[in-house]
């Protein structure tokens, strides 16, 4: 098949699961066109089976904000006709979803009927699509896709609930690339960090405050206050000033590493022994499924997509959220005791494995065509 991939380039995890997608199929033979406004971060290699189309959009001084959409919808329009797309897979519905229909309404005047993929991620439905200001335009382009996907049946259950939509939604869950996630031999990095054989706990975000990330602090001080450990903080955001007071506040600066944005989490997640992720909504909780896959088991809230993925008392433990007193009980439990531990970190990458893109990627495959055939049969009954 000949897909086209609209994406966000960044670090977030609609972007990246996107890219991975991609990259996975491409591998499998399928002809990858990915359309954004810069190279997304995970294309970070060369395949005879990837293009990549830059969307550029002219700035004028009539415009206040640069036309992006326009520019996009355009760009979508020229690849899907000279590149002759089977399918157009949009991630993110804001505002791809309502640029794909666009495009798809040009193409028809060429003759050109190119089937739409929208797949839902998280807080373009439970947080910024339910913003008045682009709520109408969120349900009708969820409507007009052929296919719709979510990341999570916690997903699914908010999009119904929170849109009047009337299209099926289909869940297909995030997935890992076991070839890149896996437990690292870095000995040699761990012991730079906690020489003392302090236990190393882990929390990777975007420091929004959904993400509670003060919530993870204040369980690694209840949890230092037992058992000798280090914090590691990964990623950069708006609360990161805020978390930096904290930390000082509570004296816990010799114990409390801010390692910024960092590109090979898994060199890092090799070192840990628990990943904290306490956030307040989680759509399916993609870095908590990266730790897994390193071993690392998790403590979360039970928010979102969470219960999906960590399996209470097998691969971590869920709280409520802002639970901070149950969370650092149940960490204590499983960094106290070696046994224990050991048997959590098995469990969690069990547990990855169900989500290795090896077994995600066909059903998308499946579900690519299914939307073809569909698409295509509707065409012939007119």
């Amino acid at each position: 098949m000949k897909i086209g991939i609209v994406c966000y380039p960044t670090f977030g995890g609609s972007g990246v699961v996107a890219t991975e997608l991609g990259k996975a199929l491409a591998e499998k033979g399928h002809r990858i066109h990915f359309i954004t406004y810069s190279q997304p971060v995970r294309l970070d290699f060369f395949s005879e089976n990837i293009s990549y189309h830059e969307v550029t959009a002219a700035t004028y001084a009539l415009f206040d904000y640069v036309p992006y959409e326009s520019a996009l919808t355009s760009k979508l329009v020229d690849v899907a006709r000279y590149e002759k797309l089977d399918i157009l897979h949009v991630h993110y519905a804001i505002p791809h979803a309502s640029v794909a229909y666009m495009a798809k309404k040009i193409l028809a005047t060429h003759g050109i009927n190119l089937p739409v993929v929208t797949t839902l991620h998280g807080t373009d439905i439970t947080l910024v699509g339910r913003d008045s200001s682009y709520e109408p335009v969120v349900t009708f382009a969820i409507n007009h896709s052929d296919g719709v996907t979510a990341v999570s049946e916690s997903l699914r259950r908010d999009t119904f609930a929170n849109f009047k939509i009337e299209n099926e939604i289909e869940v297909i869950h995030n997935f890992i690339d076991l070839r890149r996630f896996n437990k690292q031999p870095k000995d040699h990095f761990r012991k730079a960090i906690a020489p003392n054989g302090e236990k190393l706990l882990v929390h990777t975000s975007n420091f929004r405050a959904v993400k509670r990330v003060h919530d993870v602090v204040n369980v690694f001080d209840r949890v230092r206050n037992s058992i000798k450990s280090k914090l590691l903080l990964i990623g950069d955001g708006p609360e990161r000033h805020n978390i930096e007071q904290l930390v000082r506040d509570l004296e816990l600066g010799d114990d409390v590493r801010f390692l910024g944005k960092q590109e090979m989490i898994e060199e890092i997640l090799s070192i840990g022994d628990l990943f904290i992720m306490p956030s307040e909504t989680e759509s399916f909780g993609l870095a908590a499924l990266e730790a897994m896959a390193c071993q690392v088991p998790v403590i979360s809230a039970d928010s979102g997509g969470m219960p999906e993925l960590n399996v209470h008392g097998v691969t971590g433990y869920l709280s409520k959220v802002g639970d901070v007193e149950n969370m650092a009980k149940h960490a204590i439990e499983i960094l106290g005791n070696e046994e224990v531990l050991a048997k959590f970190k098995q469990n969690a990458l069990a547990r990855a494995k169900e989500f290795d893109i090896k077994v995600i990627m066909p059903q998308y495959e499946a579900y690519y065509q299914r939307i073809i055939e569909q698409t295509f049969a509707s065409k012939s009954c007119r």
